[in-house]
């Protein structure tokens, strides 16, 4: 790899660091900056990776296992955003917050968050799918430059950024050029830089990567994309369940399916796989609208 290469890599994996450390204004209220992910609005997996990091800070330490979060407005890029931790239950195994994202005064996002140390006890998993190493799969960046053809000129260079997590798609598609399939996808997805040994960095960084790609797979048996003009999307809820601890800076399999769109919305479902073990599971509901095209008059 060249230096600049690595040079990029380091500041990408700092960027992501620096937008999930939080700024403790008092007991309980922290506050995050927002950047430019996805376009306009603030991405979904950001909010969720601060909120969980917030809640993580009111805690003794213990990684959470489960979370369940409504997206309730869209946020602004250009601002910060706070985040006001309730704690709702300290017990001995579990810990319980609540968690409000507030932008402008205005309420934008909420999650429940669980936490509790892990146990010895039953033991039980699906067999993890049969897929390609990552190493031998092309990455996103890659990808990108052979569909920047079919890219609109206003749009590449947005489109062209690289993630701060690096994604390598098993079996990619052309989201210019949509066509109907079945709602599996899966990709392999790391930080490519070695993190610090904090299970809640770890856990807010995957909550931040989990929103990529998901609600997408409720698109494919229809032929639409994110890329479709006629098309608004947005993510209504999203939960998580932490089964096994893992670490962002290693390979996850991240397979996803959806199992119904109906009234304007889709089910997708999701689960986190590394060193063979099944150590998050997902789900997310998301609005996928079809507008009407504008008519001139």
């Amino acid at each position: 790899m060249s230096t600049n290469a690595e040079e990029t890599r380091l500041q990408l994996t700092k960027e992501l660091v620096d937008i999930l450390t939080l700024e403790k204004l008092e007991e309980d209220l922290y506050r995050g900056q927002s950047r430019n992910f996805v376009g306009n609005r603030v991405f979904g997996g950001q909010v969720l990776g601060q909120a969980l990091r917030a809640a993580s800070l009111t805690t003794d330490g213990r990684p959470a296992h489960s979370l369940h979060a409504y997206f309730l407005n869209a946020g602004d890029i250009a601002a910060p955003i706070v985040y006001q931790v309730d704690r709702l239950r300290d017990g001995r195994s579990f810990v319980s917050r609540q968690v409000r994202a507030i932008q402008y005064g205005k309420l934008i996002f909420t999650m429940l968050v669980s936490f509790a140390p892990a146990e010895e006890g039953l033991s039980f998993q699906v067999e993890m799918p049969d897929v390609p190493e990552p190493e031998s799969l092309k990455t996103e960046q890659e990808l990108k430059e052979l569909i920047a053809p079919f890219m609109p000129e206003k749009m590449r260079s947005t489109i062209m950024r690289e993630r701060q997590v690096e994604l390598r798609p098993i079996n990619p598609t052309n989201p210019f050029a949509p066509e109907p399939e079945c709602p599996e996808r899966a990709h392999w997805m790391r930080v490519p830089n070695r993190l610090p040994d904090d299970p809640g960095l770890h856990q807010a960084i995957i909550a931040f990567a989990s929103d990529f790609s998901l609600m997408g797979t409720g698109l494919m048996p229809h032929g639409v994309s994110f890329m479709t003009t006629s098309l608004q999307a947005a993510s209504i809820d999203h939960s998580m369940y932490f089964h096994r601890p893992a670490r962002a800076d290693e390979w996850l399999l991240y397979d996803m399916n959806a199992t119904v769109t109906a009234s304007a919305r889709g089910m997708n479902f999701g689960r986190m796989w590394q060193d063979g073990q099944l150590v998050i599971s997902t789900n997310q509901e998301g609005l996928m609208r079809l507008r009407e095209p504008s008519r001139s008059s």
